[in-house]
């Protein structure tokens, strides 16, 4: 399943043009950790529509409903459907966009580096354009 989301976030990269995104503001910052904490909470609650809103408008098309975006998470990607842990990291920028990168312990009680990438929209506002893991090793909080 990692390497299917991997393959739908490297298509969405490709749309891009290789140009160079402006640097996350302090504000941009601010409004990642909103984002990927409300849309963890959505996750909590199982509320399909609710985490859908917050991704891209290419990751919606690709997934095509909330129902079948919600259920790609609930059996791929645990780690951020049902975190023990969640502590907001570093970020990185791309020149594809920025990265917010997160620590958290699944619920099987592993850590991982959740790599989202962030996407600006005509609008200004941010969604998630994609997100995959990496294993953290026997790191904590």
């Amino acid at each position: 399943m990692r390497i299917a989301i991997i393959a739908i976030i490297a298509s969405l990269f490709v749309g891009t043009g290789g140009a160079a995104a402006d640097p996350a503001s302090d504000a941009d910052k601010a409004m990642f950790q909103q984002i990927i904490s409300a849309q963890m909470s959505a996750f909590q609650a199982d509320d399909a529509a609710g985490a859908f809103d917050f991704a891209s408008p290419d990751l919606q098309a690709k997934f095509g409903s909330a129902a079948t975006f919600l259920e790609m998470v609930k059996s791929g990607y645990a780690p951020v459907y049902r975190p023990r842990t969640v502590e907001f990291r570093d970020i990185v920028e791309h020149d594809i966009g920025p990265e917010q990168r997160v620590f958290v312990i699944g619920p099987d009680g592993r850590s991982y580096i959740a790599h989202y990438m962030m996407e600006k929209q005509p609008d200004g506002s941010w969604r998630i354009s994609g997100c995959y893991l990496d294993k953290a090793g026997d790191e904590s909080v």
